[in-house]
Order: structure tokens, then C-alpha cells, then sequence
């Protein structure tokens, strides 16, 4: 028997705002944590840039099937469970990875710990939908996604300044350890499930429920979507070291970690954008965030630092308004199995991101920052073009065979 969801006035709540968050805040700094140590790895195991950026790519990879795997396991098993194992799941690698000097190995580990990272965001925008009140979702959905912008900040941060100063096995040891203190802290905090409803189709209909996504084509813009915000986003922060580590920067990666903080406009931009969204409509805000997002990667093609700051603070503040709100509207399309629907968002919204990553290495390699810029700043302007012209010719379409 389903109870009466949540409302921002009530104190569970905030408490499962500040759980997800914490839970959050750690998955993506554990996932972003190697972006600006690749220029490190390149060095110190004496391997190609192509080869460096696995350490990101194959994360991510391994991200996206644990979304597939576990995201179809919390519909049948629940969310909370899912949550708990990610967190300790994910700290584990840290520790075993200062075991060894292998960068195979090391490859290895990020791919399992990116299996363990899944839980979290494959349960949480579920566990949302079924346990917070509809009127508050687009918001508490949006709070929780500016956690993502905050861990993502200081993954990156913190492992630029602490190898900087000390070494990335420093950096490592003390992610770990922080793991271990905020899987204790959402251990104690998060509030059981009280809405969620486990299936009772056989497993071979619970797939079927899972592939039925893929008919409903409201979803599949919005997983496309994501895909493009991903591919873009991720391109800028993966290829931005490299470009300012030479000249005429030539920055070190304690000042190239600290355009990282950038992501602190994502924190605001999130919870602004759902705010928003409730004033203004989700869609016309959504198209907002993209525009921003394109304009600053585009103004990362200027030679001056400070505009170079002021376009990633953009390129950071759109991205995250258009991702929250596109997370946002998954719940709202999907019409069952809620769970392996946001896990298809994701695992669309993590191809991107391995595209960004590794995918994107032979254009920088051979043609340069001017052209990857122009091509991912580009990517996401383009596919809203489509969409609209796609969206009107369905219209006129339905409209002259009435």
C-alpha cells in the first residue's frame, strides 16, 4: 500500500535531499577524480594520452553496464540497497589500486570501481519519483544533480592540488578513507523505501518492460539528449589540460585544477534551473541551458585565461541547468519500470561521456582544440535543431490527416 510522498516541508525529505547528496557527492568525485591527472599518468607510466584517458573511459564503461545491470535489478529488488552497495562498493578500489604499479591493473580497477559506482545514480532519481511528492520532484531532483556538479568540482580539485603538492596515491588514500566516513553517514541517514513497489513479472517480461522504453519516442529524445550534452561537456574538461599545460600557457596542474571550481556555478545552476522550470516550463528552461552551454565552450577558443574562466563557468552553469531538468522529465515520460528507464537516461548520458573522453582523442590529436571546440560546441545546438524541425513536421503531419 503506497503512503503520502514527501514534501519539501517535511523532514524526511531533506533527509533524503542531504543522503543522495552525500551519496552523490562521493560517486562523482570518485569517477572525475583521474580528468586532470592524465597528464600525470602520460608521464609516470610512460603511455600514450589515448591510453591515459582509459582511466576515465573504461570507469565509465564499466558505470554504464552496472546502470544496465543494477538498474533493472532495483525495479524487481528496490533502491535502497542498490544506494548503500555503490558507496562501499566504489571505496574498496581506491586502497587496492595503491597496491599495485601496473597501469593494466590500475585500468582494471577503475573499470570495477565503475561497475560499484552504478548504484547510486541507477536507484536515486527512482527512489525520487516514488518517495517525493510530484509537485517537489523537479526540484528535489535538481538538488540532488547539483550534488553531482559539487562532487564532480572537488574530485577534480582536490586530486589536482593534492598531487600537485604530494602525489596522486595521496590524493587516492584520502578519497578512500572519505568513502568510508559518508557510506557510514547515508548508512544512518537515508530513509527506507515506502512507496516502492517490487515487480512481480517473471523475468522475461521484466525485460520486455525494460526494451518497451526504446518504443516510446518522448524517451528516446531525451536519452539522445543527453548523449549530446555528455559528448560536449565531457570534451571540454577531458582535452583543457593538455591545451593550457603548453604554451603559450604552459599552466601547472595546480592552476589547471583550479578552473575546476567552475563546477560550483553547476552547484547554483541546478536548483535555479528546477526552480525555474516551475515558473517558466521545464522545455523552454531546458533550451536555455543549452544555449549557455554552447556559448562557452565556444569562448574557450579565445587566447586570454580570463575569458577562457568565464566560458567554462558557462559552459558548467548550462550544462547542468539542461542535464537536471532532462533527468527530470525521464520520470515523468516513463509510464513503468521507472528505475531502468533512468538507467537508460544514464547509461545514454555515460556513452556520451565516453565519447567526450577517449573517442574525442584523434580529433584533438590531429586537429587541434579550434576544431574540437567548434565540433562539440556545435553538437548540442544542432541536435535541438532537429528535434524542433523533427517535432513540427510530426505536428503539420498529424494535423493534415485529421
Amino acid at each position: 500500500m503506497k503512503t503520502a510522498k514527501y514534501t519539501a516541508t517535511d523532514r524526511q525529505f531533506w533527509k533524503i535531499i542531504v543522503s543522495l547528496s552525500l551519496a552523490s557527492l562521493f560517486i562523482f568525485a570518485t569517477l572525475y577524480s583521474v580528468q586532470p591527472l592524465l597528464p600525470v599518468f602520460v608521464s609516470e607510466f610512460q603511455v600514450s594520452v589515448s591510453t591515459s584517458s582509459l582511466a576515465l573511459s573504461l570507469t565509465i564503461i564499466g558505470l554504464i553496464l552496472g546502470l544496465i545491470i543494477l538498474g533493472f535489478f532495483s525495479d524487481r529488488n528496490g533502491r535502497y540497497p542498490y544506494i548503500v552497495f555503490s558507496l562501499i562498493g566504489s571505496t574498496l578500489p581506491f586502497f587496492l589500486i595503491l597496491l599495485t604499479d601496473s597501469f593494466t591493473l590500475f585500468l582494471l580497477l577503475r573499470f570495477i570501481q565503475g561497475v560499484a559506482l552504478a548504484g547510486v545514480p541507477a536507484a536515486a532519481l527512482a527512489y525520487i519519483s516514488e518517495e517525493i511528492d510530484r509537485k517537489n520532484i523537479a526540484y528535489a531532483t535538481a538538488l540532488y544533480i547539483s550534488s553531482n556538479a559539487l562532487g564532480g568540482m572537488l574530485g577534480r580539485v582536490l586530486t589536482g592540488y593534492i598531487t600537485d603538492h604530494f602525489s596522486w596515491e595521496a590524493a587516492f588514500l584520502i578519497l578512500g578513507t572519505a568513502g568510508l566516513v559518508l557510506f557510514t553517514a547515508v548508512l544512518l541517514l537515508l530513509p527506507k523505501s515506502r512507496n516502492f513497489e517490487p515487480s512481480d513479472l517473471s523475468f522475461t517480461k521484466d525485460i520486455r518492460g525494460f526494451l518497451f522504453h526504446f518504443q516510446n519516442p518522448a524517451l528516446l529524445v531525451i536519452f539522445g539528449l543527453g548523449a549530446v550534452l555528455q559528448i560536449s561537456f565531457t570534451g571540454v574538461w577531458t582535452y583543457i589540460p593538455f591545451h593550457l599545460e603548453m604554451p603559450p600557457y604552459s599552466m601547472s596542474l595546480q592552476a589547471i585544477s583550479y578552473l575546476f571550481f567552475a563546477y560550483g556555478i553547476g552547484v547554483i545552476g541546478s536548483p535555479l534551473a528546477g526552480r525555474a522550470a516551475e515558473r517558466f516550463g521545464l522545455r523552454k528552461v531546458r533550451i536555455v541551458g543549452v544555449l549557455l552551454l554552447s556559448a562557452g565552450i565556444f569562448l574557450t577558443l579565445t587566447p586570454f585565461v580570463w575569458v577562457i574562466v568565464i566560458g567554462l563557468c558557462l559552459t558548467c552553469l548550462g550544462f547542468f541547468m539542461a542535464h537536471s531538468l532532462t533527468a527530470a522529465s525521464v520520470g515523468q515520460q516513463a509510464t513503468h519500470h521507472k528505475g531502468s528507464a533512468s538507467s537508460l537516461y544514464l547509461v545514454s548520458y555515460y556513452i556520451g561521456a565516453a565519447a567526450g573522453s577517449s573517442l574525442l582523442s584523434p580529433l584533438w590529436t590531429t586537429a587541434g582544440w579550434s576544431t574540437l571546440i567548434w565540433v562539440i560546441g556545435s553538437a548540442p545546438l544542432l541536435y535541438l535543431a532537429v528535434v524542433t524541425i523533427y517535432r513540427k513536421y510530426r505536428k503539420n503531419t498529424a494535423s493534415t490527416t485529421r
